[in-house]
């Protein structure tokens, strides 16, 4: 199998556990349970970003920049939602 696919597979099940981990946290009963989910969010959220890191220095995961006119409007058509 092809690296950028296994790198791929990888980041997005990293992705599906900080969700997992996320909603954990919010939902948690006690102190304790919370904090056990907020650590493992912070350990998979890192390694999401080395992995996300990895990638787009490869090429992998390219991103592109959005002209600022663009975020303007972007906030000014949502600022008036809440």
């Amino acid at each position: 199998m092809e690296d950028r696919v296994i790198m791929d597979n990888i980041l997005s099940v990293t992705k599906g556990a900080c969700d997992l981990m996320m909603h954990g946290t919010i939902e948690s009963s006690t102190t304790d349970v919370h904090s056990a989910f907020k650590s493992t969010l912070d350990d998979c959220l890192k390694m999401q970003n080395e992995i996300y890191s990895k990638m787009s220095a490869k090429g992998w995961y390219p991103s592109q920049q959005v002209e600022k006119e663009k975020i303007t409007q972007a906030k000014q058509k949502f600022s008036g939602q809440q």
